[in-house]
């Protein structure tokens, strides 16, 4: 039995109900698919329980009808990946924080909220990273329009005599 067979054996013990789907993908990566209720008690396992000390990426996708948290959690004793993908309703973007659990987790959810928004529960300091704070939309979501002349404009003064 395998690296990845054997954190697959473990979570389906404990999360039975939980994922929706649980496979290995390739050679040392296990893809798991769950609802966004399930994070928290999810990722404390992974880290208490299973050894996962690291938290290499959290990203966002949209999938117009639902969003999409993937998590990619790394246990360097065994070499293998597990990558969370945590469902979001499409009309209440909001899923718990982990940075109580990984403070890696602080940036990544920054850039997907500033991105995506998708609001991270319990996130100790939620704003933009990437774009201006007075901006107002999430430019990586599929219903911003990419047609409007002036996205863009600043509430900030413009200095005299520069560009």
């Amino acid at each position: 039995m395998g690296a990845e067979d054997e954190v697959m054996k473990r979570v389906r013990e404990r999360f039975s109900a939980v994922f929706r789907e649980l496979q290995v993908t390739r050679p040392g990566v296990v893809k798991g698919v769950i609802d966004r209720k399930d994070l928290l008690g999810v990722a404390s396992f992974l880290q208490d329980e299973l050894g996962f000390e690291h938290l290499s990426c959290i990203t966002a996708v949209d999938w117009k009808d639902h969003f999409e948290c993937v998590y990619h959690f790394y246990d360097y004793n065994t070499a293998v990946t597990l990558q969370v993908h945590a469902w979001i309703p499409y009309d209440d973007p909001k899923i718990a924080s982990l940075v109580k659990l990984w403070n890696a987790a602080n940036f990544h959810e920054r850039e997907a909220w500033d991105l995506m928004g998708i609001e991270f529960v319990g996130h100790p300091k939620l704003e933009r990273i990437l774009l201006p704070k007075d901006f107002q939309y999430h430019p990586l979501r599929k219903d911003f329009s990419q047609e409007t002349e002036r996205q863009y404009i600043s509430r900030r003064k413009l200095k005299t005599g520069g560009r």
